[in-house]
């Protein structure tokens, strides 16, 4: 531990001078302190986003692809060997989200409030689980078309893959957000 310089006489008379008139805080209270403010809610902002999720969703024709089929997509400039590593496992799944008994409104909601806050905390994959279809009424899987359209149109998604089967296979997609 370094010593302390030594005080001039000068020097401690200038400092008693300076807190003349101060007083010590009683003991054994704390020092006040600022309580943090919580992070504002960008409400306007998440309506909006919702708005333009079911916009798209609502507009946009349902892919053509059969219940068992994969499903892999990527933004232009996303390299075929981050597909790859998306589609053999190399990325860490930091969250799931589970779609089953979801309705298409219900789901395209959950959608858009899970890829918000997973990107707001800097996660890089997630996935959504979003079920084969077996027990819906068309008899196909309604939402693995919905859920795909919507990553396709969400800006912070950098590309998405159907589950490696250890992880639900087509009836789930793996995701990579854009940081």
């Amino acid at each position: 531990m370094p010593r302390r310089p030594r005080l001039s006489d000068e020097e401690r008379a200038l400092f008693r001078e300076f807190v003349a008139g101060t007083r010590p805080l009683p003991p054994g209270e704390p020092p006040p302190t600022q309580k943090r403010r919580p992070k504002p809610i960008p409400r306007q902002t998440l309506d909006d986003e919702r708005a333009v999720v079911k916009e798209l969703a609502d507009a946009l024709p349902d892919l053509d692809t059969e219940t068992g089929d994969e499903v892999a997509w990527r933004t232009p400039g996303v390299q075929d060997s981050v597909l790859r590593k998306l589609r053999r496992g190399h990325f860490r799944i930091d969250r799931n989200l589970d779609l089953h008994g979801h309705t298409s409104a219900t789901a395209k909601v959950e959608v858009a409030d899970f890829l918000r806050s997973a990107r707001e905390e800097g996660m890089t994959c997630v996935r959504i689980v979003h079920g084969k279809g077996h027990g819906s009424r068309e008899g196909r899987a309604v939402l693995k078309h919905r859920v795909a359209n919507w990553l396709m149109h969400h800006a912070g998604v950098l590309a998405f893959v159907s589950a490696r089967p250890a992880e639900g296979g087509t009836g789930a997609v793996l995701v990579l957000l854009r940081k």
